[in-house]
C-alpha cells in the first residue's frame, strides 16, 4: 500500500518552505541532498508505513523561499533547529542524505536534544584524508547522474527520475537547487573543518550507511564519521553508489527500519 503524502507550505520565521508529509506513527524527518527534493519516492513510501514522514524542501531549493541570511550548511542547520521547534519535532528520528546528512550532523553536533536516532547516508561534511569528494559544481547534471549510481539498471525509479521531459518550471527548480547548493557548500567545499571535532561529543545512536562504490563522497568519509561518533555503526552496501535509498531501496529500508525501531 502506497502511503498518502500531501504537500504543505510551512512558515518558519519569515520563510515559507514546501514540505511533503505522509504516513502514520512516530515522526521521522528526512533531509534531502544537494540535487533537491524528489518527493516521496519508493523508499519514503515504505518508511511511511511505519512513521509519519516529514520531507521538507530546504530553503532556497525547489519552491521554498531563499532567506538572505542562509549562506552555509551551519546556517541551514540553525534553520532546521527552528523548524523542529515550530513543528514539535525535537528529539525525533532523522535520516539525512548526502548534503542532508551533513545538515543533520551539524545539528546533532551542537544540539544534543535535537534527535533521538540519526541515520547518515553517504553524507558530505567531512573531508577525506586520502580520497576526495567529487566536485559536482563543475560538471553537468547528466554527469552527476552518471556518478550517482554503481549500476543504473538497479534503480527501480531511474526512468521516472531521469528520463522524463522536464517542464520549464522543473528546469528552473534544478537551476535554483544548484545555485543554492553552491551558495552553502562551496567554501570550504562540501565539508566543515570543525565537524569531526564537534562530533566527538555526540552520544545519540547513529547508523551510518554507505554505498561501497560511492563515486561522489568516498567510503572513507563514512569510516571517518564512524571513528568520531562514539555510539555509531557503519553499514556498507556492496554494488551500490551514492544513493542507496534509490539504488537499493529494499535493502536500505530494511536497514533503516531495523535501526529506527
Amino acid at each position: 500500500m502506497v502511503a498518502s503524502f500531501e504537500e504543505q507550505t510551512v512558515t518558519i520565521g519569515e520563510t515559507h518552505i514546501k514540505m511533503f508529509k505522509g504516513g502514520s506513527g512516530d515522526p521521522l524527518l528526512l533531509l534531502h541532498g544537494a540535487s533537491g527534493n524528489r518527493g516521496p519516492l519508493q523508499y519514503a513510501n515504505a518508511l511511511a508505513e511505519n512513521y509519519t514522514v516529514y520531507l521538507p524542501t530546504h530553503p532556497g531549493f525547489g519552491d521554498s523561499e531563499k532567506p538572505e541570511w542562509i549562506h552555509s550548511v551551519v546556517d541551514m542547520a540553525s534553520f532546521y533547529t527552528w523548524f523542529q521547534q515550530e513543528l514539535d519535532l525535537e528529539e525525533t528520528r532523522v535520516i539525512g542524505f548526502s548534503m542532508g546528512g551533513w545538515i543533520a550532523a551539524e545539528i546533532a553536533a551542537t544540539c544534543n536534544h535535537a534527535f533521538s536516532k540519526i541515520m547518515l547516508v553517504d553524507a558530505a561534511g567531512i573531508k577525506p584524508h586520502t580520497g576526495e569528494i567529487a566536485d559536482i559544481f563543475i560538471i553537468t547534471p547528466a554527469q552527476i547522474a552518471d556518478l550517482m549510481f554503481h549500476d543504473p539498471n538497479q534503480v527501480p525509479e531511474y526512468d521516472q527520475i531521469y528520463k522524463q521531459d522536464l517542464t520549464p518550471d522543473q528546469i528552473n527548480q534544478g537551476e535554483r537547487n544548484r545555485e543554492m547548493a553552491v551558495r552553502v557548500c562551496w567554501k570550504p567545499y562540501m565539508h566543515d573543518p570543525r565537524l569531526p571535532h564537534l562530533l566527538k561529543r555526540l552520544q545519540t545512536p547513529t547508523e551510518i550507511v554507505w554505498g561501497k562504490q560511492d563515486k561522489i563522497v568516498p567510503l572513507e568519509c563514512g569510516e571517518m564519521y564512524q571513528s568520531v561518533i562514539s555510539d555509531s555503526h557503519l553499514t556498507v552496501i556492496d554494488n551500490c553508489g551514492h544513493a542507496p535509498q534509490l539504488e537499493k531501496p529494499d535493502e536500505f529500508v530494511k536497514i533503516a527500519l531495523d535501526f529506527l525501531k
